[in-house]
């Protein structure tokens, strides 16, 4: 009886979980996913159920083309990147992992700087083994499983235009995929503990994203938003893009079995967060 009850609730979860993403409020054009600065997500996108191996995430550090690469812009520039760093986290499992804090790693658990990985492409490819809290298969349970949905929160702290910013997005996934307990990304052939990626849960209010973002979706589609950038060479007009973008699969960073939606190139899809939604939920 208490088992079908919690299935009943994952199920509750699970649709609400759906419907928030349909009502919540993320720019989607030609398959790319714009947040409040100047990474643009590839994949996943918003909504996916993941699982497999590990977490993937591709994003464009150059905005496509209107920055060149991190490494080659002054220091001195009016308009850069400084950092990415990455969480995965819920207010319904009350889990939060560290995914990259930008710093060096020493361990296979946490991923080093995200910005200078993959020298040269202006895509880079976060690739996180999944901790063995995560481990399962389908939708959770039992309400104490870690499996279920999650935000990737993905966090920048940059220059516009001589203006310093640092914003928070976060885009919705479910963690509902086959995970298996060993893996062949980690030398030791299993997962890292859930414990040494944990991180304290900050409440909304702590996080204040709404006054981090005022910066506002400024690349999307249609904006007039001129970008001053200064190059490491002598071409002061930071002319210079660097190497041209490769070529980014919509499917990168899904998980085994996943299924995706195609997004119409001009959908423009409003996203919030989903973290509230799923407080209310009870058996």
């Amino acid at each position: 009886m208490h088992r079908q009850q919690n299935q009943r609730a994952s199920s509750l979860v699970v649709l609400l979980f759906a419907a928030a993403v349909e009502a919540l409020s993320f720019t989607v054009f030609g398959g790319q996913v714009y947040t409040p600065g100047f990474a643009i997500v590839d994949s996943p996108q918003p909504g996916t159920p993941l699982g497999g191996d590990y977490l993937q995430v591709a994003i464009d550090v150059t905005a496509n083309g209107m920055l060149p690469l991190p490494q080659d812009i002054a220091s001195d520039s009016p308009s850069l990147i400084r950092n990415i760093t990455m969480f995965l986290s819920s207010y319904d499992t009350k889990h939060n992992f560290t995914i990259s804090n930008g710093t060096a790693s020493t361990d296979a658990a946490a991923l080093g700087p995200i910005l200078y990985q993959e020298q040269g492409s202006t895509v880079k490819h976060v690739n996180w083994v999944w901790p063995d809290c995560l481990v399962g298969s389908g939708q959770p349970v039992a309400l104490d499983s870690a499996r279920g949905v999650y935000n990737i929160s993905i966090r920048q702290s940059f220059r516009l235009n001589d203006v310093d910013h640092y914003t928070i997005f976060d885009l919705p996934i479910s963690v509902t995929n086959t995970i298996s307990s060993s893996t062949a990304k980690t030398s030791a052939g299993t997962r890292p503990s859930c414990s040494e990626l944990e991180n304290p849960l900050l409440s909304p209010e702590q996080i204040n994203a709404t006054a981090a973002n005022t910066v506002g979706l400024f690349l999307a589609p249609g904006g007039s938003t001129q970008v001053d950038v200064k190059g490491t060479s002598d071409d002061a007009t930071g002319t210079g893009l660097g190497p041209s973008r490769p070529e980014a699969k919509p499917i990168d960073g899904l998980g085994s079995t996943a299924s995706r939606s195609l997004v119409p190139p001009s959908f423009v899809v409003s996203v919030v967060g989903l973290m509230a939604i799923v407080l209310c939920v009870s058996v």
